[in-house]
């Protein structure tokens, strides 16, 4: 079986793809491609149905999204699984999944945002092992293009994410309540905790969301999904912002 995982340097979604992947014990290879030019690349030379990563080939059967690949996965390697057995859990996790899929779009608004405030040093931790063809320094120095590129595909401006970092508090709640009933973050990993879990661990990158999850249930999940952060960004948040994340980090001590 010849699989490749197509994606973009330090996408959540691709980790949650390659890490399952790995979890399942299924070789692989994996080609990277720059953010936002992917969206063309993807769809009009892959030739896979839709722009989004992850996406990968299977003996060249094209298989896109987290949730799908998660299927196909389970459907081809049963051992170990990513789904429980027990229908009640199942429904549950399914559940977290579901909710995770759409999660997902945190981060990726709020880290294009800090992107375009972060020094070059700090946007080339994301890039380290890229393998686009050019050192990570010279990506870094040379993205500004790309940042504004996804920014606009995201919706990374001030109000929206200002507005987010209001709301995480509240997903993290979330989080931490189905990490107390067993959903997530059991003795065994489910399809759910990569779901989740990698989302987490990009926001736990940017140093002034990190002390804020670390010390939750959530950030335990993180680290334990994806023991390796994926990159460094310095404070670049107007304390303002942060406000409600930090009241919401003293309520939970």
């Amino acid at each position: 079986m010849k699989i490749t995982l197509y994606g973009i340097p330090s996408s959540h979604p691709v980790r949650a793809a390659q890490l399952m992947l790995e979890y399942k014990g299924v070789p692989f290879r994996r080609v990277n491609m720059l953010p936002v030019l992917s969206r063309q690349v993807v769809p009009h030379v892959l030739r896979f149905p839709s722009n989004r990563v992850p996406a990968i080939k299977i003996d060249g059967r094209k298989v896109q999204g987290t949730r799908e690949i998660a299927v196909e996965l389970e459907r081809l390697t049963p051992e170990p699984p990513l789904f429980p057995g027990d229908p009640a859990v199942r429904d549950k996790v399914d559940q977290a999944e579901h909710w995770g899929d759409e999660f997902q779009q945190f981060p990726r608004t709020i880290i294009w945002w800090a992107m375009s405030k972060a020094p070059a040093s700090d946007q080339e931790s994301y890039l380290k092992d890229a393998k686009l063809g050019l050192p990570p320094s010279v990506l870094a120095r040379t993205g500004g293009p790309i940042i504004w590129g996804a920014r606009r595909a995201n919706d990374s401006y001030d109000p929206q994410v200002r507005a987010l970092l209001e709301k995480l508090p509240e997903q993290l709640d979330k989080i931490d309540a189905w990490i107390g009933e067993g959903v997530l973050n059991g003795e065994q990993l489910n399809v759910a905790d990569f779901q989740i879990g990698t989302s987490l661990r990009l926001l736990m990158s940017m140093q002034d969301l990190r002390p804020a999850i670390e010390a939750r249930p959530a950030g335990a999940l993180a680290t334990r999904v994806q023991p390796e952060p994926p990159g460094d960004l310095r404070s670049v948040f107007p304390p303002e912002w942060l406000e409600p994340l930090r009241a919401g980090a003293t309520a939970t001590v």
